[in-house]
């Protein structure tokens, strides 16, 4: 069955970094884009990243967080990241990877961002930043 365990939350102060990864298992890799999502209590889940797999990456990122975190993945181990640099309090949240539904790449990007075109999620990984 498919399987994805996020690791690497914890608590970082403002300007620091933390490395989120998710080991994917139960399913073809590279056959799916991954991304990752977050969630603040009383909030709905908010779009961070997500890259693809066709041969190539291409990388996708919500506007907050763009210049200060990397989405990566290594296909040889089925593993996801996410580098986090400069953190915010506002980057405070559980981190969830998410496996896009469709196989290969969106007929639009802009399926990347929204949270119902994932179908498998991980558990989460609490990331706080404070100082």
């Amino acid at each position: 069955q498919v399987q994805l365990v996020e690791s690497g939350g914890g608590l970082a102060q403002p300007g620091g970094s933390l490395r989120l990864s998710c080991a994917a298992s139960g399913f073809t890799f590279t056959n799916h884009a991954m991304g990752w999502f977050r969630q603040v209590p009383g909030k709905e889940r908010e779009f961070v990243a997500t890259i693809t797999w066709s041969g190539g990456y291409d990388s996708y990122y919500a506007d907050s967080v763009k210049g200060r975190f990397t989405i990566s993945r290594d296909n040889a181990k089925n593993t996801l990241y996410l580098q986090m640099n400069d953190l915010k309090p506002e980057d405070a949240a559980l981190y969830y990877c998410a496996r896009f539904r469709q196989l290969g790449v969106a007929y639009s990007s802009r399926q990347y961002y929204i949270s119902e075109q994932y179908d498998y999620w991980g558990q989460g990984t609490q990331v706080t930043v404070s100082s």
